[in-house]
């Protein structure tokens, strides 16, 4: 019987039926619209305990991508793998940006890969498979000795990364309830702080050792990591919206059961899903990438892969990758330089913290806008100050640092993930996604090729006066976002459709009152009468 479930007690429920019960969907969108975000974790705990657990895969990304450029701050490291030069060691600049920029490069066909794979077999065996070869990579990197090893092991996990990183973000965005979707897509950006501050962490305790532990005790880290996300991936629930949408309705009832849904709630959480399905199906003939740049699609995409492109052309790589180095070149020793790198991950942590409580209060648009507007400024005070060369100015730029992983944290740092996950249409989720961590990946390639030409002292030797190019750049994208820009805090996936579908402006996208909502006011007063 595929449309039929059988409950608990062992009686068929003929629940999903060829129609979809458009009261029960429409009850289930107001239902979450006055829903808090307390009353979403007291109520679907096992909800929130899986996306908690999806995003802390993210971590292996993040752990990885912080790696490359944290281990280029290591003494040991640059003499294993580098050459000498007046004085002291410095890796060579194809070698920097091959370590850099090809892990980079296969990310981005690992995330293109993701959303065809995670389409077909599943969110969750795809998670599997991508954590287990990189079990394989991480090893390679730990054992490696010459610099062909090690690019063998980082390009491998390259593909892992995109892939686990465009997954674990889709699923989250599937199975969260509307009440925690601010707060918890906004989470996924702690992992990229939690993940660089752990190896902070352990650099600072192992960075000076004069053995290859200096740096190898970073990727041996990484197993634990892996080892965390294997564990309990086995037991994870598969995506009740993605079984939905290949019509295995009887498992996503059983899926929406092991995420604590009782069999009354299954019922209105699975017509709702139908109802969201069918919306987006008036958007989209197929499920190919060429539908996210077809009717009101292609607003949805630029609008949701737009801000993930602005992290990366808003600085953030070369104050993640370059920051410990420049301390270093500004004149601090290698153990300040590590701490500071602590301090500076621990600003991080606290901004996106920070970020929980706005992102739904304060809404998404002015977060995004105004903290580009921030992070803008602090790039060209930072620049302005190494272009001033006192011993003081130069500490102050190395202060602006700081000061600019808190608030790109606040703000762009964590909005960028929430407006991925959400703005897309639940048909092309998982390949808006990967378009969005590509682009961003593509832009994170370029810079890993080009910056350290720019920046090092044996080549332009820029240095922090390379914020100037991001400082540049961030004046266009305040400019996109001003006018570009739609708020959707508060707006169920159904309501989403809707809005973009009618064309709503940017300036009415807020305030409209769309028919899904009206709709559901009925249903539930409908349901008071009875």
């Amino acid at each position: 019987m595929s449309d039929d479930v059988v409950n608990k007690h062992g009686s068929t429920q003929d629940v999903w039926a060829e129609h979809v019960d458009d009261d029960a969907g429409h009850a289930a969108n107001q239902e979450e619209h006055e829903l808090s975000a307390i009353g979403a974790i007291r109520k679907q705990p096992k909800v929130f305990a899986w996306c908690l657990y999806a995003l802390f895969t993210c971590l292996l990304v993040s752990f990885e991508n912080q790696a490359s450029g944290m281990v280029l701050s290591i003494p040991e490291f640059r003499k294993d793998f580098g050459h000498a030069y007046e004085g002291s060691y410095v890796l060579d600049t194809k070698w920097q940006s091959a370590f850099s920029g090809a892990p980079l490069a296969s990310t981005i066909v690992g995330t293109f890969g993701a959303s065809p794979l995670a389409d077909k077999f599943g969110r969750k065996p795809v998670l599997i498979g991508s954590i287990l070869v990189s079990f394989a990579a991480i090893a390679l990197e730990f054992i490696s000795t010459t610099n062909e090893m090690f690019f063998g092991g980082k390009f491998l996990n390259g593909f892992t990364t995109g892939i686990i990183l465009t997954v674990a973000l889709a699923y989250v965005g599937e199975i969260v309830p509307l009440a925690l979707r601010g707060f918890l897509t906004c989470l996924s950006a702690l992992m990229f702080t939690i993940g660089p501050l752990t190896a902070a962490i352990i650099v600072n305790f192992t960075g000076a050792f004069e053995s290859r532990w200096a740096y190898r005790s970073v990727f041996c880290a990484q197993f634990g990591f892996a080892g965390i996300c294997a564990l309990f991936m086995f037991f994870m629930p598969e995506s009740p919206m993605w079984l939905t949408s290949v019509d295995k309705t009887e498992k996503a009832g059983r899926s929406l059961r092991r995420l604590g849904f009782s069999d009354f709630e299954v019922t209105k959480k699975i017509s709702q899903m139908k109802i969201t399905l069918e919306q987006s199906k008036k958007e989209t003939e197929g499920a190919s990438y060429l539908e996210c740049f077809k009717k009101s699609n292609l607003r949805r995409t630029i609008i949701a892969i737009a801000p993930l492109s602005i992290q990366a052309l808003g600085g953030v790589y070369f104050i993640a990758a370059y920051g410990t180095y420049y301390i270093q070149l500004a004149g601090y020793s290698t153990e300040d330089s590590f701490k500071l790198q602590i301090g500076q991950h621990g600003m991080s942590m606290a901004g996106n913290i920070i970020s929980w409580f706005l992102v739904d209060k304060v809404g998404r648009r002015p977060l995004t806008v105004w903290g580009t507007v921030i992070v803008t400024v602090i790039l060209m005070i930072c620049a302005g100050l190494a272009v001033q060369g006192s011993d003081g100015a130069i500490k102050g730029s190395v202060a602006m640092i700081l000061i600019y992983n808190f608030f790109y944290n606040i703000t762009i740092g964590a909005t960028a993930y929430t407006l991925l996950t959400e703005v897309a249409t639940s048909k092309l989720r998982a390949k808006t996604i990967s378009l969005g961590v590509a682009l961003q990946y593509i832009i994170y390639t370029l810079w890993a090729f080009v910056i350290p030409y720019v920046f090092n002292p044996d080549q332009a030797n820029l240095g922090a006066k390379t914020a100037f190019i991001y400082g540049g750049l961030g004046v266009l994208c305040i400019i996109y976002l001003y006018f570009y820009q739609v708020e959707t805090a508060g707006r169920s996936y159904e309501e989403l459709d809707e809005l973009f579908q009618k064309g709503i402006s940017v300036k009415d996208f807020k305030s409209y009152v769309t028919e899904a909502q009206t709709r559901g006011q009925e249903a539930k007063e409908s349901k008071a009468e009875m």
